[in-house]
């Protein structure tokens, strides 16, 4: 292990509180399990892992700092991750609802306009990771955020590499529990009344945290 247990410790106490305050991904994750059910959203899981992992690697080998200093680029970026979101709730809203008629993992909601469930679980694992990777401040973030656990006498780039996969496992972690969650709360909500309105909610959500990121500063 490139680090010494303390500083893990304190990494991922430090991560894990970050990371379960709900932001963009959280929301989605979220919206996706109350719409399709724990087995279709659990796709997105991957989709988040992959999503953070990429934010991470870019910010290790500078894009971070170019982000940081090109407004034009961070700005492009903020929009295009924001108008994703906008269109991610926009379709959630006029999606179809289909009540669980099973427990657990066998519920799932198919909206005819998707398709097949492997075609689905792609799109929520596709929706998953633009969302997760076209957030810049998730890159300027995790810039900001190692580097205060890095040992300067130490190799960067292995240390570095140790960090972005506790990060990225321990995201991956915290989505499939905000999943598992949710889905449980969908269990519940079986009238389709409740659930149409849980699921609109979520979509809402996902509107108006794609409207916040449009409107997120440079910091």
């Amino acid at each position: 292990m490139p680090v010494s247990a303390e500083v893990l410790l304190a990494f991922m106490a430090a991560a894990t509180v970050l990371l379960v305050i709900p932001g963009p991904t959280i929301v989605m994750v979220v919206s996706q399990a109350l719409a399709h059910g724990r087995s279709m959203a659990a796709a997105s899981v991957l989709g988040v892992a992959l999503g953070d992992l990429l934010a991470a690697t870019l910010s290790i080998i500078g894009v971070g700092t170019l982000l940081a200093t090109s407004a034009t680029l961070f700005t492009l970026v903020k929009w295009l991750g924001a108008a994703y979101l906008i269109y991610i709730g926009i379709k959630m809203w006029r999606s179809p609802i289909t009540v669980p008629v099973f427990s657990g993992d066998e519920a799932m909601a198919m909206a005819p306009s998707i398709g097949t469930q492997r075609q689905q679980r792609f799109i929520l694992f596709r929706d998953a990771f633009i969302v997760t990777a076209l957030n810049p401040k998730g890159i300027l973030f995790f810039m900001a955020f190692v580097p205060q656990f890095i040992d300067a006498s130490a190799p960067f780039a292995q240390q570095a590499s140790f960090f972005v996969i506790v990060f990225v496992t321990l995201g991956a972690i915290n989505a499939y529990g905000y999943i598992w969650l949710a889905a449980s709360a969908r269990q519940v909500f079986r009238k389709p009344a409740i659930l149409r309105r849980a699921t609109r909610s979520g979509a809402v959500l996902l509107i108006a945290a794609g409207l916040a990121s449009a409107l997120t500063q440079r910091a």
